[in-house]
């Protein structure tokens, strides 16, 4: 019989995410707890015996920047607390196909049931974290950051903006709360850049962020006391005469249409932050699989 010896990682702990009822929703969600014949998995209930157990092995078939492999384990461990995991990689690694990432020993039953929530979280982590990496390797060397957005799957937010942070990247906002972010819709309402500003200030708003779209923008938004300025849209020219109306007074973040193809140019003129809705709205999954044998 093969053996695996049981490593068990460190707490994976993250600000304002709880695994355990995130591992407990997401099984609960794919065994229909609550619905009428749920609560079971049909399939390995009834095919596989209540006592086999199997040995796999989760491996990559791409090159990519691991992410989510502790979140995976706590799969596992939920539904067979006694199994034996290993993780091989650490989270951000780059790895080459076909890299043994983690082996998990334990009950058939349990490990089969697991199996797709663990890899449809790794593989979506992992696609992230490697899309980001890209991103970062195209700056090049720069000393521009790459920012994530609150564009995220909604009750996802916490563990795409972490496997952002895996690839390389940063995180903007994490939401609404934690800085104030006037973009054109509030510009509209408020009657102008610098109107909208005095009131975030007014409402006693710290981190003050403004979006511009236009160079005549960026004067009001600055007197009036924003504290970071997004320039929405800017070609790498016209982004070289935003920061050097602005001086170094403020941050400066570009956005909007950036592509692999064209986010070395845009950190080549020097702009403090770019930010990339893509890395969590769109990123591809990895190609990750999970291969088992009988023990």
């Amino acid at each position: 019989m093969a053996t695996i010896e049981k490593t068990m990682p460190a707490t994976f702990t993250l600000p304002g995410f709880d695994l355990d009822a995130f591992v407990a929703q997401t099984l609960a969600e794919d065994l229909g707890a609550g619905l009428p014949g749920g609560g079971r998995d049909v399939t390995s209930d009834s095919v596989i015996p209540a006592a086999a157990r199997f040995a796999g092995v989760m491996d990559s078939r791409d090159a990519v920047a691991v992410c989510g492999l502790p979140i995976a384990a706590a799969f596992f461990r939920a539904l067979d607390p006694a199994c034996e995991t290993e993780i091989l990689i650490a989270e951000g690694a780059i790895v080459a196909p076909g890299t043994a990432l983690m082996r998990i020993a334990g009950s058939a039953r349990a490990l089969l049931t697991a199996e797709r929530s663990a890899l449809n979280t790794v593989q979506h982590l992992t696609g992230i974290a490697t899309l980001t990496r890209s991103y970062v390797d195209a700056m090049g060397a720069t000393r521009t950051r790459l920012l994530d957005t609150r564009k995220t799957i909604p009750g996802l937010r916490v563990l795409e903006k972490y496997a952002v942070r895996t690839g390389g990247g940063h995180n903007h906002r994490m939401g609404l709360y934690d800085a104030a972010m006037i973009k054109d819709n509030h510009v509209a309402v408020a009657g102008g850049v610098g109107e909208a500003v005095r009131r975030a200030l007014h409402a006693g708003v710290r981190d003050v962020i403004c979006e511009v779209d236009r160079l005549d923008q960026i004067e009001p938004a600055l007197q009036a006391g924003a504290t970071r300025l997004l320039l929405d849209n800017m070609a790498p020219d016209m982004l070289r005469v935003a920061l050097a109306n602005v001086a170094g007074r403020v941050p400066c973040e570009a956005s909007g249409g950036v592509r692999l193809d064209t986010i070395a140019a845009i950190a080549a003129t020097g702009v403090d932050y770019i930010s990339v809705g893509r890395l969590t709205q769109s990123a591809p999954a990895a190609d990750i699989g999970l291969d088992f044998t009988p023990l």
